[in-house]
């Protein structure tokens, strides 16, 4: 596994944390870091401006996350149009507790 740690760029807040993400290194990818990412911090992928691998690097393709090494620091950097929708809303897949099998059991 790759641990990186990724937070969202928010120059207004005083607390930004990184949250630490693990990926495996037999897909790394930029599609899998957007996914994981986006997951883990709770954002929808279609707002996801850039990756920006700290201080001043974008990330743009596959061979940029090759390239990562252990606790690098990434950067989600979120378009502005509508702040209420950024942060997406789990599938009820997603969320925890949720069972497929018993949701599929017809009556």
């Amino acid at each position: 596994e790759l641990v990186l740690k990724v937070r969202i760029q928010t120059p207004n807040l005083r607390e930004n944390d990184f949250i630490e993400i693990e990926l495996d290194r037999q897909e790394l990818t930029y599609k899998e870091l957007l996914r994981v990412s986006c997951r883990e911090l709770g954002v929808n992928p279609e707002h996801v401006q850039k990756i920006r691998k700290l201080p001043n690097t974008i990330l743009r393709k596959d061979k940029d996350v090759a390239r990562l090494q252990d606790f690098q620091e990434l950067e989600l950097v979120l378009t502005v149009s509508d702040k209420n929708s950024l942060f997406r809303v789990p599938t009820l897949s997603e969320q925890s507790g949720y069972n497929k099998k018993a949701s599929e059991l017809t009556y």
